[in-house]
């Protein structure tokens, strides 16, 4: 069995469905990627402490939106469950002072399911959702490097976020391919060149590192997950990756990365 990738993508909100452009990008992304034993998802939308899992048993989506269309309600996506999985993480992130807990009741939330849903369609691929329990690039950091061993199982660690998040810039009247706020374009540039220099010390510490850092993201969750899966990636093979979604949507940076 090779080493399962470790991404880090933009998911986008539910409408993301209706855009052409990004859905075949994720679709093109997922037929080079070696199909996955299963999928170990972070998402952006769920922070909760200590670390949780979501639901092994088969719970409904959690649509964790407001105002939207009724259609985007009735999306499925009834991806099969991944107890063994849980059991492993649930080992591996045990240790004084951190323990797991469990959430029956949580299917996956909008960040976990749109991008999985166009990458993944058929549903064929366990599915398994974790929270962040801080928003602390090193805390995140840490624990991407205690789940690495999962990649050697097949596991493919996804962190779900945005590049830049800030919804004030969001415009809908100006259209999706609109150009960007500067701050964003900026901030997009820098993250893009210290993923190519594999310089996680300035990703870590990208509030005080980045040009516009406060702008791109007002608040870090949509940030955050990259640093699990960071992660990750340094733990079990480096950090040699590449940018395989770039450009921006509605002003946002959807720019996405695979480390192999």
């Amino acid at each position: 069995m090779t080493t399962a990738p470790v991404l880090y993508l933009s998911h986008g909100a539910p409408p993301l469905a209706d855009d052409e452009r990004w859905t075949a990008e994720l679709a093109e992304w997922s037929t080079d990627l070696p199909k996955p034993e299963s999928v170990l998802m972070v998402s952006a939308h769920w922070e909760d402490a200590p670390t949780t899992l979501g639901s092994t048993t088969g719970a409904p989506l959690t649509y964790d939106f407001w105002g939207f269309p009724q259609k985007y309600y009735e999306v499925t996506y009834d991806a099969p469950a991944a107890p063994g999985l849980a059991d492993d993480v649930t080992r591996l992130l045990t240790w004084p002072g951190h323990q797991v807990h469990r959430d029956e009741a949580r299917g996956l939330d909008h960040g976990a399911y749109v991008p999985l849903k166009e990458m993944f369609p058929e549903a064929d691929v366990p599915v398994l959702q974790m929270s962040m329990p801080t928003l602390d690039p090193r805390g995140l950091f840490e624990i991407g490097r205690r789940l690495a061993p999962l990649r050697e199982q097949g596991t493919m660690i996804v962190g779900s976020g945005f590049t830049t998040h800030n919804l004030r810039w969001f415009n809908p009247r100006a259209g999706a391919d609109a150009l960007p706020p500067r701050a964003s374009a900026e901030f997009d540039h820098w993250a893009q060149e210290a993923m190519k220099a594999q310089d996680v010390d300035s990703l870590l510490d990208f509030l005080d590192k980045a040009p516009a850092a406060h702008e791109a993201h007002p608040r870090t969750e949509h940030f955050a997950p990259l640093f699990v899966t960071l992660g990750a990636a340094y733990e079990s093979g480096g950090l040699d990756n590449k940018s395989v979604i770039d450009g921006f949507w509605f002003g946002l940076s959807k720019r996405s990365w695979q480390f192999s």
